[in-house]
């Protein structure tokens, strides 16, 4: 701040109310949307379950809107999604996480949306230790965590065939057997989800191939949450109130 203020002329409380002067005035986001039809929808947590949210272009890798304070609950994620129906976003595609309650209102809003789900969302918690464990002991799971780590490298419709025809082939061999097993335990529910999760994606996961426009993963806005949070950081100590300003500032400048 005392920087700030030799830099600028003016006193350090000539700045801190000029802060909160723009801290109290949050802008206002109306511009029209049409012209966006590749989206990539994401969001970080900053404190218990709540955080930013952000669509960007999925082209330009320019932020269309954001807003802060916003959980991954149906109704924030329906309020979120209808404000940009109202300035006509109108997408072709939609790269997510697989969060549900946000397919379920994209597709709500706009029915023939296509969802392409994060390849890295898939692959990373099955693969990376979370569900199928990073040495598994059981021979279903080794073979189902060789299929996660192929994800990211299915570049051709020929590669697609490859991998959909070797999950098919553990299908056949494990997942029937292990839909019916009563078998409990943390090990073995983790196996569960983790082939649940992959036969549900399936579907979505390859739409990529056939449009070179739509992105297989959200690693665009990652990055940008990296940065957006080590910005944040320079300003700790800011109360809940300018808090949600500072983001919502900070989002829309990002947004012209």
């Amino acid at each position: 701040m005392r920087q700030l203020s030799i830099q600028s002329g003016y006193s350090i409380s000539s700045i801190r109310r000029m802060i909160e002067y723009w801290l109290l005035r949050p802008p206002w986001n109306t511009g029209n949307l049409s012209a966006h039809r590749y989206l990539i929808f994401d969001g970080t947590i900053l404190k218990q379950r709540r955080g930013v949210f952000v669509v960007m272009d999925a082209e330009t890798y320019s932020v269309l809107y954001g807003e802060p304070d916003v959980s991954e609950r149906p109704s924030d994620l329906s309020r979120f999604c209808v404000s940009l129906a109202q300035r006509e976003l109108s997408p072709l595609s939609a790269t997510v996480d697989g969060n549900r309650h946000l397919i379920k209102i994209l597709r709500t809003l706009w029915p023939k949306i296509i969802i392409q789900r994060c390849l890295v969302h898939i692959q990373r918690p099955a693969s990376g230790g979370m569900w199928c464990r990073i040495n598994p002991k059981r021979t279903d799971a080794k073979h189902l965590r060789k299929l996660f780590l192929q994800v990211m490298s299915i570049h051709t419709q020929a590669d697609r065939d490859r991998f959909l025809a070797r999950v098919n082939e553990w299908e056949q061999k494990y997942g029937c057997r292990i839909a019916s097993s009563p078998e409990t335990g943390w090990v073995f529910s983790d196996l569960k989800r983790a082939r649940s999760m992959l036969l549900s994606a399936l579907p979505d996961m390859f739409h990529y191939l056939n449009d070179p426009n739509i992105p297989k993963c959200t690693h665009a806005l990652e990055g940008y949450f990296a940065r957006l949070k080590q910005r944040y950081r320079q300003h700790r100590g800011l109360v809940k109130q300018y808090r949600d300003s500072y983001f919502t500032r900070y989002l829309h400048l990002c947004s012209q």
